[in-house]
């Protein structure tokens, strides 16, 4: 079944706002608190829209606003309120597993009621800080009606002329492996033309546009659980894009495609951040500033690094003797914990998992265990099954975990985004903070502020990522590209648990050529530049136990010391899908790090004001073989460094 994106009524108001002028028109605006950035509302022949200028140039030209519930058509014959309330909102908070460890947060916000027929049917809220403008809609009663279902959201976007993309389109559903898609791991396409709508399902969130010699516009939602459906975003010509929900076929369709929410109620954050360069892009936490946590959490959480085996050995390495190895290797690089991937409850046992969380304990190595999310909407049969879709079993499994000491889980096989999908996650995580554990999702959607919301959250997969280049060759090749991207798109708004930075020169147990699995072409350098730029407050990285004998001292001494936390991060240099260069602080130490996509050699003069004039560092870099090696030096007073990165090469900087 094809989803209908616009209807007649919604696309008609699209086009009347895209013709009409200012006759009859109402607006005010909302300003930053540096001045910069302005948003202005209007209502213009009773069509509500907003536009966003930055230093007096439209990043945003007018876009639709307006909601179409069962309840009433709040699309049209609207008028803006006279009352608008303005006020300054600032906020000071601790986000220890995600981008910025301390957080301040400065924003102006103004509320401004629609009516119709002289009655309030919304208000739409936004906060606009420097770079940020967060948006959502407050729904009101309409006579008895104390519940509304969501039909509709007409919210746009429509981007300058000439405006380029950087989308990766949303698949089909109960397609890729055991009808299990979709699942946010489609291939992005750089600098695209607006005007499309990817394979015809429009674009999973986040998106990224580069406005011809303007800057740049990044767009996504936060603050989405179980009050919501999870969105997309729909391409139309004349560069509109429109929030799209689930479609029809999601999680074998069942459940329903529109939102429901209580009266009065509230939309998740549609989120927009903006600037002359990525720098705003990369460093934002708008996914976070506008949200409180969902509840409390029951213990201290413990994130940091792992070893997993599956990436290396595939499910035959879920066995008991194997898993101790990696225990083993865990304890020799100073990691907090192994992940025991799917099949662990028929390959090794329950009584056994239990000696190896026992085992792990003496070396301060703890156990995450691997579900699968099972229910009715996907084939996919790796097991343990049945267990976390159904709160009594859930519970109960999660009461046994905890009883041997398993730090977390990772929950896999979810491909839906409706409403009642949601609930799953927002349960789920609920639940496993009642017992004190991590959760990562896998095969899954984006997290949507989930780090602030729920204490206990670690990581989303939700991304193109490492097992992938187990597989298929053609994605080996591809690596530098993608990591050319995820830092200034996926990996900006959320934890991705990406599984990657191996040290395997082949993606196998013998680290062969002559078996089965990926061929890596990148450099050792590179693989250590990625555990800086992709960020998640629990990292299992690909490294195996082979790497402490046949991979350079250098780079596993690295892999032993880098954090899975950063108090600060800040962009360097980049072009998504060439290059990219980013510097993170934990604590006192700045790792600066880049990696390159390019044809032959790239160049660059980088400015360091983070580390300071005759500092001692130690440089990790590739020559043109993509041999690497470190180097000790001393910062100049100029603060600069000039780095040359080879294609599918990389460079670290390190602080002493």
């Amino acid at each position: 079944m094809k989803t209908t994106f616009l209807t007649k009524a919604g696309l008609t108001v699209v086009l009347l706002l895209l013709t009409y002028g200012l006759a009859n028109a109402r607006e005010t605006r909302v300003i930053s608190p540096d001045g910069k950035l302005v948003v202005v509302i209007s209502s213009e022949n009773g069509l509500p829209t907003y536009q966003v200028i930055y230093k007096d140039i439209p990043f945003l030209r007018k876009s639709p606003l307006g909601l179409n519930t069962d309840i009433g058509d709040f699309t049209r014959d609207l008028s803006l309120d006279s009352t608008i309330n303005l006020q300054k909102i600032t906020d000071h908070y601790q986000l220890p597993n995600i981008k910025k460890s301390n957080v301040h947060y400065e924003a102006s916000e103004g509320v401004f009621t629609f009516l119709k027929k002289g009655k309030a049917v919304f208000d739409v809220i936004f906060r606009v800080s420097n770079n940020d403008v967060a948006f959502r809609y407050k729904v009101y009663p309409q006579g008895e009606r104390l519940a509304c279902v969501i039909h509709q959201e007409l919210t746009g976007f429509a981007m300058p002329d000439s405006t380029t993309t950087f989308l990766c389109p949303q698949s089909q559903t109960m397609v890729g492996f055991a009808r299990t898609m979709p699942s946010y791991e489609m291939s992005y396409t750089p600098d695209a033309p607006t005007g499309q709508n990817g394979i015809g399902n429009g674009y999973t969130f986040p998106c990224l546009f580069r406005l011809n010699g303007t800057g740049w516009v990044l767009i996504s939602e936060t603050g989405v659980r179980s009050n919501y459906c999870g969105s997309r975003l729909i391409g139309h010509a004349n560069g509109l894009y429109s929030i799209g929900f689930p479609m029809e076929g999601e999680n074998n369709g069942n459940g329903t495609v529109t939102p429901g929410i209580s009266l009065p109620g509230y939309t998740p954050w549609r989120t927009l951040t903006l600037g002359e360069s990525l720098k705003p892009i990369v460093e934002t936490t708008i996914p976070f500033d506008v949200l409180e946590p969902f509840y409390e959490a029951s213990k201290k959480y413990e994130y940091g690094r792992g070893s997993w085996s599956w990436i290396i050995g595939m499910d035959e390495s879920t066995n008991f003797e194997e898993q101790k190895r990696y225990i083993d290797f865990s304890e020799a690089m100073g990691y907090e914990s192994v992940l025991v991937d799917a099949l662990w409850d028929t390959q090794i046992g329950r009584d056994k998992i239990a000696e190896l969380a026992q085992y792990g304990a003496g070396k301060n190595v703890a156990l995450f265990l691997w579900y699968n999310s099972n229910g009715y909407w996907n084939d996919a049969p790796q097991s343990p099954r049945g267990i976390m879709d159904n709160p009594a079993t859930r519970r109960k499994e999660m009461a046994w975990m905890k009883s041997i000491g398993i730090r977390g889980i990772k929950v896999d096989f979810f491909g839906g985004d409706k409403q009642v999908t949601l609930k799953l996650y927002e349960d789920i995580l609920y639940d496993a903070n009642d017992y004190g554990l991590l959760v990562i999702f896998h095969g899954c959607t984006l997290p949507r502020g989930w780090e602030r919301m729920f204490p206990n959250y670690a990581s989303s997969e939700a991304v193109r990522a490492s097992e992938n280049l187990h597989f298929a060759q053609e994605n080996c090749d591809a690596e530098a590209f993608n990591a050319c991207l995820h830092p200034f798109i996926r990996n900006t708004i959320g934890s991705m648990d990406f599984g990657g930075s191996t040290l395997n020169k082949y993606y196998n147990s013998k680290n062969s050529g002559e078996m089965w699995g990926g061929r890596r072409i990148t450099s050792d350098v590179f693989a250590l530049a990625t555990a800086v730029l992709f960020q998640s407050g629990v990292q299992h990285f690909a490294m195996a136990p082979n790497n402490l004998t046949d991979a350079p001292k250098w780079a596993v001494d690295f892999m032993k010391d880098i954090p899975s936390l950063w108090d600060e991060v800040q962009f360097i240099d980049g072009y998504p899908g060439k290059y990219v260069v980013i510097a993170r602080r934990n604590a006192g130490k700045w790792y600066v790090a880049g990696v390159s996509a390019q044809k032959g050699l790239l160049k660059l003069k980088l400015n360091l004001p983070m580390i300071q004039p005759g500092e001692e560092c130690l440089q990790y870099a590739d020559d043109e073989t993509l041999s690497g090696k470190t180097t000790l030096m001393k910062m100049n007073k100029k603060q600069q460094l000039e780095v040359t990165i080879p294609e599918n090469g990389g460079f670290v900087l390190v602080n002493e």
